[in-house]
């Protein structure tokens, strides 16, 4: 959440490309944590895991929340302008994981995060 709260305090606004269709995986700080430490203590080597509680949350989801909570508008701009606006970052890829293989390899819950 931090790249599009502090994007949107710069700005002014929180904005979203287009319609809004990039998707964005999520999970809990402390969630990642405890992944890390089962992979340590009960991963085979070789072994590959993706801290992700959520497959995949839209990105006009995301900037909405962010933009309530912080009282500003919540707005969408053209895929020419995200570049400027965002920098280096570009918030409409569709950046999706699927936590099964993480869950069924290290006994990982990936509960933490809650969702509303």
């Amino acid at each position: 959440m931090s790249p599009f709260i502090t994007v949107a305090l710069q700005k002014g606004v929180s904005a979203y490309v287009g319609e809004g269709g990039g998707r964005w995986c999520g999970d809990h700080r402390d969630d990642a944590a405890k992944l890390y430490q089962l992979a340590v203590e009960k991963a085979k080597p070789g072994s590959i895991f993706h801290a992700v509680a959520e497959e995949g949350v839209s990105v006009k989801e995301i900037v909405t929340k962010v933009g309530n909570q912080l009282n500003i508008p919540v707005v969408s701009i053209q895929p020419e302008h995200a570049q400027d606006h965002f920098g280096g970052l570009y918030f409409s890829a569709r950046l999706t994981m699927q936590p099964q293989a993480s869950r069924r390899g290290s006994g990982w819950g990936g509960l933490l995060w809650p969702r509303d």
